[in-house]
This record gives C-alpha cells, sequence and structure tokens, in this order.
C-alpha cells in the first residue's frame, strides 16, 4: 500500500448526485476541466477531448505481477501547475470462483488502487483509514461480471468502503450500460469492448451492439465508436443532474439478460439495506423541485424508494389519532397532489367529516394516506393510466390495506377504490358497486355511508385547528419518527402553508410544496431533546463558518437521507443545522459538500 505514496491527488468534487450515481468535477473546483462519468483511454485508443477523457492508462504484463500506470491528462492534480502519473501493481489475480482462496500477492497502488475479488476478501490493508485513492481500478470486473452477484457486492462494497474515489470497472463498460453501471456507483469506463466491436464489424450503441447499416452510411470504426460513447455519456450525466438516472438505466437495462440480472441484484440489495438504514440505500426524503418519478415500466416497481415507501405505510404509519376507526379507500388521480384533483374535490364534498381516514389506492406506491401526499415520492411520481390492474398490482394493494388496516385497528374500511377488498375480520362496505368512482350514485352512496358511519361509531369530528396539528403529527411520525416536538404545539396560517408555534414561539413552518418541516433556529434545542433529527459532528477547534465537508466532519448518522435536516454537534454541543445534499452512506468522507449551512446557535 505504500507504493505511490509521493502521488499527488486528482482536485475533485460532486457537482450532482442521484443515489450512488455521481457527476465529479475534475480540476479546478471554480473551473473544472473535465467530468464523470467519463473515460480512461489506452494507448492504442484515439485522442478524445479531456471533458470526456481526463487519463491514459499503460499495462506492463511482461513481468508478473503485472503493472499499471495511469497518466492525467489534464492539470487535474493538486497542487496544480504540471502532469501527473500514478503507478501500481496488479497481484496475483485468482479466478473469482477461488475467492477464498488467498494468492499471497495482494494488488498495491497509491492513488491508483487496484483491487480484486480475492483482495477484497483478504487484503486488510483496505481497511487503513489512511487510504483514499484517487481511483480504485476493479482489476477482475471481467471474471466478476460472469458470475451472478459478484459485480455489484463489488462495486457495492468499494464504493461504501472508499467514498470520495472514482471506480473504474476495466474491460466491462459500453454505451450500452454506461448509466446502469453509473446508477449502480461506477465512475470510469474504457474503449475495451468498443475496440472488439471495431474487429468484429458491429457497431455498439447506447441500445447494444449491432450491425451497421449501409444506406445510411453507416461504418464500425473507432470513430463511430467513440461518438457512440459520447452520446451515451452525455446522457448519462444530464440524467444524474435532473433526476432521471434511474429510468435510463431501467432502458439500458433491458439490451441484454446480464444487464436485466445486475438491476435486479441492485435492487434487492438496495431494498434490504432500506429496511435497515434508508441513508445506505442512498434514499432521499426531500428532492429539488421539478424532479419526477417516472414509473414508465414493470421494472420501476423495484425500485428500492418503491420498496421503503411500501413497507413504512404499510407496516409503521400510524393515521392522525382522531381518524383511527374507519378507512376510507379512494382512487387516486393524475394530478399530484391528489386533493387538487376535481375528483377529490368532489369526494371531500362528499366526506362530511374529519373523523375518517382517508387513503388512495395506486400503482406503484400502493397506498397514500392523505396526510402523507405531499411527501417524496407521493406528490412527485408519473406512471401510464390504462384504467386496468394487473395482478401484481392488486396483490400489493390488497396486502398493503390488510396490514394498514389490522395492525391500525381499524373497525370499518368504506371502499370506494373499486378494487375488490375483502378482510375476514373487518367490515369492507364497497361504495362503488361496479360504477365510476366519480358518477352520482357512487358518490352518494359514499356520502351515505360516511355519515352513517359517523353515527354508528361516534367518529370525533374535531375543529380545523386540532385536525391539523393531528395530521401534522401523523406526516412527522412517519418522516421523524417521532411526534414529541409537537406536543403543545399550535398551528396557524392559511392553507397550504402553516405556521407551528409553541409558547407563541415559531418552530417551524409546514410547506406542503417542499413536502417537509422547516424548523426554526429556536426549535433546534427542543428537536435534539425529542431526538427528532439525524446528527453530525464537528472536528474539536474548528470554527464553524461554512457548509458541511468531509474536512470539517467526525463522525455523521448512517440513516441520513438526502434533503434531511441534521443538528450540527461540536464537542458533544449542539451548534447549529444543516441540510444534507448526500445520503447516510457518504457521510462523514464523501466528497464534495454533504450539507448546506442553515442555523448556527
Amino acid at each position: 500500500m505504500e507504493e505511490g505514496a509521493d502521488e499527488r491527488p486528482l482536485a475533485r468534487s460532486v457537482a450532482a448526485r442521484g443515489r450512488f450515481a455521481r457527476i465529479f468535477s475534475l480540476g479546478d473546483r471554480a473551473s473544472p476541466s473535465s467530468w464523470t462519468p467519463g473515460l480512461v483511454l489506452s494507448s492504442d485508443d484515439p485522442e478524445i477531448p479531456l471533458p470526456f477523457a481526463a487519463f491514459r492508462m499503460n499495462r506492463d504484463s511482461s513481468m508478473i505481477p503485472a503493472k499499471m500506470s495511469l497518466e492525467v491528462l489534464g492539470d487535474l492534480c493538486l497542487p496544480f501547475g504540471q502532469g501527473e502519473i500514478w503507478n501500481a501493481e496488479e497481484g496475483l489475480i485468482l479466478p473469482s470462483s477461488l475467492v477464498e482462496s488467498n494468492s499471497g500477492e495482494k494488488p498495491s497502488g497509491g492513488q491508483l488502487l487496484p483491487v480484486s475479488m480475492q483482495s477484497l476478501h483478504h487484503d486488510e490493508g483496505l481497511l487503513d483509514d489512511s487510504i483514499e485513492p484517487s481511483i480504485v481500478a476493479i482489476i477482475d470486473a471481467p471474471q466478476l461480471a460472469e458470475r451472478p452477484g459478484n459485480l455489484v457486492e463489488a462495486i457495492d462494497a468499494i464504493r461504501r468502503r472508499f467514498p470520495t474515489s472514482l471506480i473504474w470497472t476495466p474491460g466491462i463498460g459500453g454505451p450500452d450500460n454506461c448509466a446502469l453501471l453509473s446508477w449502480m456507483g461506477v465512475d470510469l469506463f474504457d474503449l475495451s469492448r468498443s475496440r472488439e466491436a471495431v474487429a468484429r464489424g458491429v457497431i455498439l450503441t447506447e441500445d447494444g451492439p449491432r450491425e451497421p447499416e449501409n444506406t445510411a452510411g453507416e461504418k464500425s470504426d473507432i470513430q463511430t465508436q467513440v461518438e457512440a460513447w459520447k452520446r451515451a455519456l452525455g446522457a448519462t450525466r444530464s440524467a444524474i443532474r435532473e433526476g432521471t438516472i434511474r429510468q435510463l438505466a431501467e432502458r439500458q437495462a433491458l439490451s441484454s439478460p446480464r444487464s436485466v440480472e445486475r438491476l435486479r441484484r441492485h435492487d434487492s440489495m438496495m431494498s434490504q439495506n432500506a429496511s435497515i438504514d434508508a441513508g445506505s440505500a442512498g434514499l432521499e426524503s426531500v428532492v429539488k423541485e421539478g424532479i419526477r418519478l417516472l414509473c414508465h415500466s414493470y421494472t420501476s416497481r423495484d425500485d428500492p424508494l418503491i420498496q421503503d415507501w411500501r413497507r413504512r405505510v404499510s407496516q409503521l404509519h400510524t393515521p392522525p389519532n382522531h381518524q383511527n376507526k374507519v378507512l376510507v379507500l379512494l382512487p387516486c388521480s393524475a394530478q399530484k397532489p391528489y386533493r387538487l384533483s376535481q375528483s377529490h374535490r368532489r369526494f371531500q364534498r362528499a366526506i362530511s367529516t374529519k373523523g375518517v381516514n382517508e387513503v388512495m389506492v395506486t400503482a406503484p406506491l400502493g397506498l397514500v394516506p392523505r396526510e402523507l401526499e405531499d411527501f417524496w415520492p407521493a406528490a412527485h411520481y408519473d406512471i401510464p393510466v390504462t384504467g386496468d390492474w394487473d395482478v401484481d398490482e392488486l396483490q400489493v394493494i390488497r396486502e398493503m390495506v390488510r396490514d394498514y388496516a389490522i395492525r391500525n385497528e381499524f373497525e370499518l374500511i368504506i371502499n370506494h377504490s373499486g378494487i375488490f377488498i375483502e378482510i375476514p375480520t373487518i367490515k369492507v362496505l364497497d361504495t362503488r358497486l361496479g360504477e365510476s368512482a366519480g358518477s352520482a350514485n357512487s358518490i352518494n352512496r359514499l356520502e351515505e355511508a360516511i355519515q352513517e358511519a359517523s353515527k354508528e361509531y361516534h367518529l370525533r369530528n374535531p375543529k380545523e385547528s386540532i385536525h391539523r396539528l393531528e395530521k401534522l403529527k401523523s406526516a412527522s411520525r412517519f418522516q421523524h419518527g417521532t411526534d414529541e416536538w409537537l406536543e403543545g404545539a399550535k398551528v396557524t396560517g392559511r392553507p397550504p402553508i402553516f405556521r407551528i408555534e409553541k409558547n407563541g414561539i415559531q418552530i417551524a413552518l409546514w410547506n406542503p410544496r417542499s413536502g417537509r418541516f422547516s424548523f426554526s433556529k429556536a426549535a433546534l434545542p427542543m428537536l435534539d431533546t425529542c431526538n427528532v433529527l439525524p446528527r453530525v459532528e464537528l472536528i474539536p477547534n474548528f470554527d464553524w463558518r461554512g457548509d458541511l465537508f468531509s474536512t470539517n466532519l467526525i463522525n455523521a448518522d448512517q440513516k441520513i437521507r438526502s434533503g434531511d435536516e441534521v443538528l450540527v454537534f461540536q464537542d458533544g454541543v449542539l451548534v447549529g443545522s444543516a441540510r444534507a445534499e448526500a445520503p447516510g452512506w457518504e457521510w462523514p468522507r464523501g466528497p464534495g459538500r454533504l450539507a448546506k449551512a442553515k442555523h448556527r446557535l
């Protein structure tokens, strides 16, 4: 690990994030020269502009183990002013099937660190916190790609261990899978498969390899392959910035069975992680305005974000305290949030009491309680609407209704969703009877059912101020795991923005447009006492003035989601708050700005 101790590190910062996909700007932060996802060239490759290709690799296989060198093509290393070449040694690589064996010759390097499946299992030196390479190369990536699950596991382990490093998977990237690999955490690719395509006389396109079309004057030369790479890299970077990298990865996955398998395994792994710690799965609690969750394919249902929503609603969420007897199931609407749609305005006129818990039935989220309709992703998803439900959608909805209703001990379900629901222990009343949700007869039946339930179950119909507070308490339990900070609070203001006050002091705002509680400076000590927000710790003897970076942090909760408010401590004392821009898996050592400062005490 001592090799390359004098090498200069790459100057890099994160320009955009999309869970595990990131755009790194390389070079001077004020005027970067190159970006990732990008390319690593070989000595046989043509010149490609620096914005796409910042590195050139040479490999000397005349000796065992082989040696590698990586030339940084621009003025991208600190301190600036000269070129840089990093050297490394590959070590002896055994087939991935022999992962339990130890070759004894481990890869070594400084700023360029080769890693193999064997070294991940046997090289204790990788646990040394002082190791922080600029690039980690998974040198047995082609072998790992041949064994189901191995590549996904290796990328995940390396990404978490080296959150500041660029990951390169030599030999497996192409225009047809760079977005998918970026989604999994890979930053750098090469032209190996494109050179193979030239030799075979095919074009490696964004949709996979194909024959050149002679009538269009197409060729399979290296320049054509490079142009395909430029288009793919541009599309991938744009998707990361715009929050659509998931959708691009789904489309690319269809180019080969191996890609489908990798996406499914990655989804499964991240969904499992999210059930324990959402930050480790890269999930967001809040997204910037304009971001949409595009659920246009069957594969979208496996998105860990959707799986996490389903789990939290069906297994954890509790409705407002005065809505614990009668559950009303309503259809969703194309307009989000639902309450703004014409159909839901009709439903609202028919629901004459605040004592029922309204829950929307929808794909792919399953259920969206009314008190959660402003949260991400409930207020921000798009899905093709055909009017028909498939078997999987029906099964998910029925299971979620059953779990949610039984766990919260509802006594009656008024079903206006149009989906057949049956729960042996709970009375279910169908108000649609095969008619459309907005028909006069259906609306009349819904109104009558609500009125009868209100009398039979003695439903509470509190005044508006109490109703609003109870809804916000329910939302806080879902978002923050507690509503203790709202005890004794008062809700004022006009919809849609509400002021939350305690003892005459404003402690928060609720703004449905952003789908979050915006906490005041005065509320921070109380939020600490109630354990509402994640916590991060600044280094001692540091005058905190700017935002949060790895250079001024020593510790952080791993449960942080992108968009979360976090409490900032120093020497065990609360000193302020910040808003997270990076998910928990990057904290506290991740590159670039991890959170934007908000309040200082």
